[in-house]
């Protein structure tokens, strides 16, 4: 009787141990999916036939690469989130459709582009019992001239979304970081940019801008009629550039022609802008032999405003 109440347990235990070992493992939960996408269009045509174009460079700098930042549905750990595309291929694609559906030339010309470039500072998700779906973007924009020298220094652009909906349904994630985005998009100065890749139709239009030597200012377009003469004629003519601002550099004598001179040209002397050309002045030397030389100054905001250098010398003989 014992033997056969031994044999029975036994065959149970056996039986037991088979069906723990025959469970299946438990099936680890799936990614939840955010697909990014752009979700607001641009103002069509709005930047058409700018002057110069512009290239656009994008990278990721943000410390966390992670989108979804919080989620206090689960007190264990934030679920496991795939971000499709990839946040940076994104953003560099989207943000080129864009700007060419604003009208902007992209990679036009790389001797005269303008750059832009754009850091992904922050790009995050998350959702709080009660508040719902929240999101933030920020990007960094600078834009540089064709000589890489920063003309829109250090601006963040920044957009946040908050969304309703239930925790556990990731597409309302997908649309509270896209309306995010497309609202840091919308906070982006492209007025301001436009602005650089215009030429001006007046220098009092943009009194603050350079000349720099790359033909993109409304002063390097002003044309500026020179009209020097002498009695007697056949005298030579130099000019120079006299300067009191730091910003335009005095320069050497230069021999231009003789009287009469007559010619048209716009001014390219480096560092000048509409406002700083009062303390700029060019110096026109008239000289012949056996005649006392001469000189006379000329004030540049005048001569930019009356489109006109003239003149006439009326020599004296030497003693």
């Amino acid at each position: 009787m014992r033997i056969s109440t031994f044999i029975a347990a036994c065959v149970c235990i056996l039986g037991i141990t088979a069906c723990s070992s025959t469970k299946p493992a438990a099936t680890p939960p799936q990614p939840k999916v955010i697909s990014l996408a752009l979700i607001k269009d641009a103002p069509a045509n709005k930047y058409l036939n700018m002057d110069y174009g512009i290239r656009l460079n994008v990278d990721d700098a943000r410390p966390n690469t992670q989108v979804l930042s919080k989620y206090d549905l689960s007190a264990i750990s934030i679920p496991n989130v795939n971000v499709t595309p990839d946040v940076h291929s994104f953003v560099s694609e989207s943000m080129r459709r864009y700007m060419r559906t604003m009208g902007f030339n992209l990679d036009a010309d790389i001797a005269t582009d303008y750059m832009m470039s754009v850091s992904i500072k922050d790009y995050n998700l998350g959702y709080l019992s009660g508040i719902g779906w929240s999101a933030s973007v920020s990007l960094e924009v600078k834009v540089y001239n064709a000589s890489r020298e920063l003309v829109y220094p250090n601006v963040i652009a920044t957009g946040r979304a908050n969304i309703q909906g239930s925790g556990y349904d990731f597409t309302y994630g997908s649309r509270a970081i896209n309306t995010a985005y497309a609202n840091a998009l919308e906070d982006i100065d492209w007025d301001r940019i436009a602005y650089f890749l215009t030429k001006a139709s007046s220098p009092k239009q943009e009194a603050n801008k350079q000349v720099t030597g790359e033909g993109n200012t409304a002063l390097e377009s002003t044309v500026i009629r020179w009209y020097l003469d002498s009695t007697p004629k056949g005298a030579d003519i130099s000019l120079r550039v006299v300067s009191s601002t730091p910003e335009v550099m005095n320069t050497n004598q230069n021999y231009v022609g003789s009287t009469p001179y007559e010619t048209t040209e716009s001014f390219d002397i480096k560092g000048l802008t509409y406002n700083n050309s009062g303390n700029v002045q060019i110096e026109v030397t008239c000289e012949k032999a056996g005649y006392i030389t001469q000189k006379k100054r000329f004030n540049l905001k005048q001569a930019i405003d009356q489109k006109e250098i003239s003149t006439k010398f009326n020599l004296v003989k030497e003693e």
